[in-house]
C-alpha cells in the first residue's frame, strides 16, 4: 500500500477546471517528481495536500496509510507530517536563526518564552540538516541555500515524513542545488519522503525515483524515471515533441544598435568598490548578445544601470545608432530611448500583481495610448487584444488580475508590455527562470522573430545551455569586470565557465 494517494482529484476555480481527475501515489523513501507546464495543475495539487485548498472545496481522495484524510488547513497537513517547502521561503528576514525555526511553536511557561530551550530545539533542528550557521543570525544574512537548508530543518522538526518542495532550486547555486540534491538522498536513506516539483529536467533525472506528467489538469503518465528520457518528458508535458529546444536566430547582424564604453557603476553600500567595472561592448541589430558569469557577477547590475536604474554612481559612455549621448538619468529616458528591460523579478519589478492584464500591458505605453491627458481606451483595448493573441498569452480576459495567471503566462505579459513600446533594444534578465519548457520554446521563438525585425537583445541567463544555444556572442564576466568576449563558435561550457570563475 502507498504512503500517500491522491485519487480521481478534481478542482474548479470560476471558469476553469483546473484539476480534472488527477491521480498521484507516493510510497516511503521515495523521492516521485511532479512535472508539467506552468498552469498544468502542480500547484492546485499540492495545495489541496497540504490544506490550502480545504476539504470539501475539491472532489476526490487524499488518502494517508489507507486513511482518508479532510484537512482544513496548512496546520493540519504538517500535524500528520506533510510539509511544504513552498519556492518562496516562509522565513521572517529580520528574525533569528533559531526564532524562525520555532517561530509559532515557542516552549511558553508562566506566558514567558523559554528561550535556553528556544535555542536547544533550534540546535537540534540544524543538527538534522548538518548545518553551522550562528542561532543568532539574522536569516537575511544569509545565503539563499542556507536558508533553503533552514526551511527543510523546521519541517524535519516537526517530524515531517513528507516533503514537498516546489522549485526548490530555483534560485540556487549549482553548489547549493548538488548539496540540496545529495541530502534528499541522505533523508530518502532514512525512510523520508519528497515530492519535488521543478523545471530543470536534469535535476529530475538525477533526484527522481518516479516521474509524474500532468498536462492541462489531467495526469498524462507516471513511469520509473529509468525509463523516461529529457525529451519523453517534455513530449508528455507538451504534449507534441520539442526538437531544437534552443533554437539560435539565423539572422545576419547590421548596424550597431547600442556601443557601450568603460562603463562602471559603484557600490552604493561600500564607496570606491564597483559591482560593474570598466564594461565595453556593442549590440547590434538582428543579433542576441549573451552576458555569462557566476552569481555576484554584476550582469543584473549591468543590465538596470544601463536602463538608468543605477544603485550606485555610474559612470562611463553610451552610443545610440552611432550617436553619442549621456548615461540615462532615468527608465523614463531609457524607454524614451528604444531601450526595454525584463527583469529578472517579474513579481516586484515587472508586474502590478492585483492590477489586470491589460492594465499591466499598457503600463509602459501610456504616454503614446493617451491623448489631452485621457487614455484612448478603445485603443488602448485593440492593442492589448493584439499583444495577448501574438503572444499567445493564457487569460480569460484582459480583466483578469496578474497573479491569477500561470508564471509562464505572467511572464509573457511582462514581455507583451515592453513590446508595445515598440523598442530598438530589448535587454533580457533570466527570462525562462521559473518557467515550463513548452513557455521557455515560445519565448525563444519570439526572441527569434524579434531579431528578424532588426532588434538587438541583451540576453542574461544562468542556464548555460540556454545562453549558449541562443547567443551570436557571449560577454563574460567576473566581479563585475569583463574577462571574456566570444563568437558563439567558440563560446564553449569549458571556455565560458573558466573565464567567469577567473581568480574568483
Amino acid at each position: 500500500m502507498p504512503l500517500l494517494e491522491l485519487k480521481n482529484i478534481t478542482k474548479d476555480f470560476p471558469g476553469v477546471r483546473a484539476l480534472d481527475g488527477v491521480s498521484f501515489d507516493l510510497e516511503k523513501g521515495e523521492i516521485h517528481a511532479l512535472c508539467g507546464e506552468n498552469g498544468a495543475g502542480k500547484s492546485t495539487l499540492i495545495k489541496i495536500l497540504c490544506g490550502y485548498h480545504p476539504a470539501g472545496s475539491y472532489g476526490g481522495e487524499v488518502l494517508l496509510d489507507g486513511q482518508t484524510l479532510h484537512f482544513k488547513n496548512l496546520k493540519a497537513s504538517e500535524d500528520k507530517g506533510i510539509a511544504l517547502i513552498a519556492q518562496e521561503l516562509a522565513l521572517v528576514p529580520e528574525l533569528s536563526v533559531a526564532e524562525n525555526l520555532l517561530l509559532g511553536r515557542e516552549p511558553v511557561k508562566h506566558g514567558f518564552i523559554q528561550w535556553e530551550k528556544v535555542r536547544e530545539e533550534a540546535q537540534r533542528a540544524l543538527d538534522l540538516v548538518g548545518l553551522r550557521v550562528d542561532l543568532d543570525h539574522p536569516v537575511k544574512e544569509l545565503g539563499i541555500g542556507q536558508q533553503q537548508m533552514i526551511e527543510i530543518a523546521k519541517a524535519l522538526s516537526k517530524k515531517a515524513e513528507i516533503l514537498v518542495l516546489d522549485e526548490p532550486t530555483a534560485a540556487l547555486t549549482e553548489a547549493d542545488t548538488k548539496r540540496l540534491l545529495d541530502f534528499l538522498r541522505r533523508l530518502k536513506s532514512q525512510g523520508v519522503s519528497s515530492i519535488y516539483i521543478s523545471h530543470r529536467l536534469e535535476e529530475v533525472g538525477q533526484i527522481a525515483d518516479r516521474v509524474t506528467v500532468l498536462r492541462d489538469g489531467k495526469s498524462i503518465v507516471t513511469e520509473p524515471m529509468a525509463r523516461l528520457t529529457r525529451e519523453k518528458i517534455i513530449s508528455h508535458m507538451v504534449g507534441r515533441e520539442v526538437k531544437n529546444l534552443y533554437p539560435r536566430p539565423q539572422t545576419q547582424a547590421g548596424q550597431a544598435l547600442l556601443e557601450v564604453k568603460n562603463f562602471s557603476v559603484e557600490d552604493p553600500a561600500n564607496p570606491g568598490r564597483y559591482v560593474v567595472r570598466d564594461v565595453s561592448f556593442e549590440v547590434r541589430q538582428g543579433e542576441v548578445l549573451g552576458v555569462a558569469g557566476l552569481m555576484g557577477a554584476g550582469r543584473t547590475a549591468l543590465l538596470s544601470s544601463l536602463f538608468g536604474a543605477p544603485r550606485g554612481r555610474a559612470e562611463g559612455s553610451l552610443a545610440l545608432q552611432g550617436v553619442s549621448r549621456p548615461l540615462f538619468h532615468s527608465p523614463k529616458e531609457a524607454i524614451q530611448a528604444g531601450l526595454a528591460l525584463v527583469s529578472e523579478d517579474r513579481k516586484r519589478y515587472g508586474l502590478v500583481l492585483e492590477s489586470s492584464v491589460g492594465e499591466n500591458l499598457v503600463l509602459a505605453s501610456m504616454r503614446r495610448l493617451a491623448k489631452g491627458g485621457f487614455l484612448k481606451r478603445e485603443a488602448m483595448g485593440r492593442e492589448c487584444e493584439i499583444q495577448v493573441k501574438s503572444m499567445s498569452i493564457k487569460a480569460p480576459s484582459l480583466s483578469v488580475w496578474a497573479n491569477k495567471l500561470s508564471g509562464g503566462n505572467q511572464q509573457k505579459v511582462v514581455l507583451g508590455k515592453w513590446l508595445m513600446t515598440q523598442p530598438k533594444i530589448l535587454f533580457l534578465d533570466e527570462p525562462t527562470r521559473g518557467i515550463d519548457v513548452g513557455a521557455k520554446a515560445e519565448i525563444y521563438d519570439l526572441m527569434g522573430k524579434l531579431v528578424a525585425r532588426g532588434i538587438g537583445i541583451v540576453l542574461v541567463s544562468s542556464d548555460l545551455p540556454e545562453l549558449l544555444g541562443l547567443s551570436h556572442r557571449v560577454l563574460v564576466l567576473n566581479q563585475g569586470r569583463p574577462t571574456a568576449s566570444l563568437k558563439y563558435q567558440e563560446a564553449t561550457p569549458e571556455r565560458v565557465l573558466a573565464a567567469a570563475a577567473l581568480n574568483a
